[in-house]
């Protein structure tokens, strides 16, 4: 290279192919897969074949790929994920036997909200979230719960990113967002009606840990003919306020944003990179 740079190694084109799903969309193409990679087409066919090869990622009838089953297991074994699921599966099974609506349980990550548990309500209505996938955070309620509780280091970039629109109620201007997650706070829960998707609504709430951190936020999503907030929240408080003495209780999660160093304090040490 002319300019002194080093190209990229085979392992970081391999964490930029597997780091395009983490932006969105459960199932992309290769060219999709390239261009959120920044790959040439002939490099991502071929590292995007060994990966699907080596059970990393799947390849599906209509040529699209989505994360493989060896990825998922690999990564649902995350300590932080593993322990909250844990945790929290005995609660949201009570949810659902009460509502029958899907229940999901998210965690912000990287300006997105990660659904690391889910249960599917049989008569609900259906949805294309998976256990690992991420959503945009302004358009549902688990994201707005998330969001309204972070700290300012963390909502400004997403503000920054700019809102994208997945139905025409979502929200897209960041000032009425912030306005939304003020009413989120003063609640203590979000609600949203189509913003993500058209016929489906959601009530979310926070979980929080032992110094009252919102760590995570555990949702009912139902149609929306049929989402009333007055039948849906009082069981979702129920299942989220014991879901959060047992966080307090059992689990421990390192900050989303690291502290500012305290006086006295040693500088950290080199990495080496």
């Amino acid at each position: 290279m002319t300019d002194g740079t080093r190209p990229p190694s085979v392992a970081r084109k391999v964490m930029a192919i597997l780091d395009a799903f983490a932006l969105g969309g459960v199932r992309l193409n290769l060219s999709e897969i390239c261009r959120r990679a920044g790959l040439p087409l002939a490099t991502g066919h071929r590292l995007v074949g060994e990966l699907v090869a080596g059970g990393f990622l799947e390849r599906l009838p209509d040529g699209t790929y989505r994360i493989g089953t060896r990825l998922w297991r690999i990564g649902s074994q995350a300590p932080a994920v593993t322990g909250l699921r844990e945790l929290a599966l005995p609660h949201m099974e009570d949810v659902y036997e009460v509502t029958h609506d899907n229940v999901q349980l998210a965690v912000l990550r990287e300006g997105r909200a990660l659904v690391v548990e889910r249960l599917r309500g049989t008569r609900s209505v259906p949805v294309v979230t998976q256990v690992g996938s991420t959503l945009p955070p302004h358009a549902t309620g688990v994201g707005q719960v998330l969001l309204a509780f972070a700290p300012p280091q963390v909502l400004e970039p997403v503000l920054a990113a700019g809102l994208s629109r997945h139905t025409p109620r979502t929200i897209t201007d960041p000032d009425e967002l912030r306005d939304v997650l003020a009413r989120v706070r003063r609640n203590g829960y979000a609600v949203t009606r189509d913003d993500m998707t058209v016929g489906a609504s959601s009530v979310a709430v926070p979980v929080r840990d032992a110094d009252g951190e919102v760590v995570a936020a555990l949702s009912l999503v139902a149609r929306t003919r049929s989402a009333d907030v007055r039948r849906l929240l009082p069981p979702l408080m129920t299942a989220a306020r014991a879901l959060s003495r047992d966080v307090a209780l059992h689990w421990r999660v390192e900050p989303a944003v690291p502290r500012p160093p305290a006086p006295g304090d040693a500088p950290p040490a080199a990495s080496g990179e």
